[in-house]
This record gives C-alpha cells, sequence and structure tokens, in this order.
C-alpha cells in the first residue's frame, strides 16, 4: 500500500506549447524517479495576468492540445497524472479551472472545476478578482490514485477546511491541493494550511505549485509540498522548477485515524449567534 508520489514544480507562460515541453520534461524525470502518482501545478500551461485577473489560455475539452499531450505520457509512463488545471472554455464565456485525474490508460478518470475563487484585496494594489474570467464549480470530487482515493481542490480551496472534511469522511486517504499562490500569501500561510488540512483529516497532502514570476508580473510562492497524517512535510520544493519526491504509505492514514479518530467526533451545534440572548 505505498507508492512514491511527485510533484512538479514550474512557472507557466502564454505559450502552451513550450509549458507542454517543460512539464513532459519533469513528468518523465518524476517517473524515472520511481513515481506512481505525478501532480502538476494549477495553471500548468498556459497562462497570462494582468491587472489582478487571471487570463489562462482556454479551449473547449475536445480542443485542449494539454490533454491529448498529457493522456499520452500517463500511458507512456504508465502513471497516475494530475493536470493541477487548465483553462476550459464554460458555456458563458467564462473559463473553468478544472483539474483532470489521469488513470495509467491515459484515460481521464475525474474532473473538478475550482469550487472557491480568489477574490481578495492584500493592500498596496496587490488585489485578485478571479471570478472576474473564472467560472467556479459547483461539485467536490474524490478520484482514483494509486493505491487509494485522493479529494480534489485547487489553490484558494484550501482555506476551506469543510471540503476536505467531507473528503476525509468520504474516504479519501489523500487530498490533492495544485496552486499557483502569490507570494505574499504563500509566506504567511502556505505551509501552515497545508499542515492543518493534512492534521485534520489524518491524509496526505499532496500539493505542487507554480514558482517564479508569471507574464503580467504576478509573483508565486513555489515550495510544492507533500505532507504526511501527521503534519510532518515530507517535501519542499523551494523556489525553482523541479521535481519533488515522497514515499505514500496509505497504512499510516489508517494508523493516524486510529490513534486520534477525530473523523468520528463530528457534533451537531447549534450556531452561537441563534444563544446569544440565553448567555445574557
Amino acid at each position: 500500500m505505498s507508492f512514491i508520489a511527485a510533484c512538479v514544480q514550474s512557472t507557466a507562460t502564454p505559450d502552451i506549447a513550450h509549458d507542454i515541453r517543460v512539464l513532459t520534461g519533469f513528468i518523465r524525470e518524476a517517473g524515472a524517479q520511481g513515481a506512481r502518482f505525478i501532480a502538476t501545478p494549477e495553471y500548468c500551461a498556459g497562462l497570462d495576468t494582468r491587472d489582478g485577473k487571471m487570463f489562462p489560455v482556454a479551449f473547449t475539452e475536445a480542443e485542449h492540445p494539454v490533454l491529448p499531450a498529457m493522456q499520452g505520457l500517463a500511458k507512456d509512463l504508465g502513471v497516475w497524472l494530475l493536470i493541477g488545471s487548465i483553462g476550459v472554455r464554460a458555456p458563458d464565456g467564462k473559463i473553468f479551472n478544472r483539474s483532470f485525474m489521469i488513470a495509467p490508460s491515459g484515460a481521464i478518470a475525474a474532473r473538478y472545476d475550482k469550487i472557491h475563487l480568489f477574490d481578495i484585496n492584500l493592500g498596496e494594489g496587490r488585489a485578485y478578482h478571479e471570478s472576474a474570467t473564472i467560472a467556479a464549480g459547483t461539485h467536490a470530487v474524490i478520484a482514483p490514485c494509486a493505491e487509494g482515493m485522493i479529494g480534489l481542490s485547487i489553490c484558494y480551496d484550501i482555506r476551506f477546511p469543510h471540503l476536505y472534511r467531507a473528503y476525509a469522511q468520504a474516504g479519501a486517504e489523500m487530498i490533492a491541493a495544485p496552486a499557483a499562490f502569490t507570494r505574499v500569501t504563500g509566506e504567511a500561510h502556505w505551509h501552515v494550511l497545508q499542515r492543518a488540512r493534512a492534521i485534520e483529516n489524518g491524509a496526505y497532502v499532496i500539493s505542487p505549485g507554480q514558482c517564479g514570476t508569471l507574464s503580467g508580473g504576478a509573483e508565486c510562492h513555489g515550495h510544492s509540498l507533500i505532507v504526511d497524517p501527521w503534519g510532518r512535510v515530507l517535501a519542499d520544493g523551494g523556489t525553482e522548477p523541479g521535481v519533488v519526491t515522497a514515499e505514500i504509505d496509505l497504512a499510516l492514514v489508517a494508523e493516524t485515524r486510529r490513534r486520534i479518530p477525530s473523523l468520528q467526533h463530528d457534533r451537531a451545534f447549534a450556531p452561537a449567534c441563534l444563544d446569544t440572548a440565553k448567555a445574557s
């Protein structure tokens, strides 16, 4: 019940063909290191940013050049491959920020559209409005992955713990959170959030991230992480492009959840605001 997982860390550009070549090299490198599950970052191929808005290079799913390239690569290497996300045209003219889990056969095993969109204002002119160009997803997704099951999410989703609680209680032993975290929020929160989601749910967290400066000037944090169910960081990608790997032992998930069975201890409660009158 153990296998090697890998995170690819890269810097996307508006040139999708270039990005596919870069990803292919890193994915092959991960496969050569024995990885059976390989994950790439959010918007891993084809991305521009302007005025705090995301402009991924987008196609319909049937016409997207990333999909056949990655499907062929997964089949060639015999690995599970998570496309952290790419831009897929939505019917309303916006774009879905969509993950794809590719099976070793090359077939698409699961799709996930990012649910929580990054609409924030960090001050000093650093505002982001993802919903201006991106359509929100509506469904949580658990996908097969090597020996187990993995809950899919993307970037800003990591700040919404109820999503991961639902995944763990539905049987997910791993969580994926591919990202293009900003440098500012990453330095403050990235490691804490990844470790917290792992500890809360007794699950592995596998989070490949973009690094460096994107077209348009946005800076990404990097530090792709693999965290074990006890909250220990097994691999950290630092700030440069590359590949990091770690062993995933799903028996440790069962052991951790046995030692601290908090997934069985949730209790219903009334919101505090409904009981304020009683306190007085």
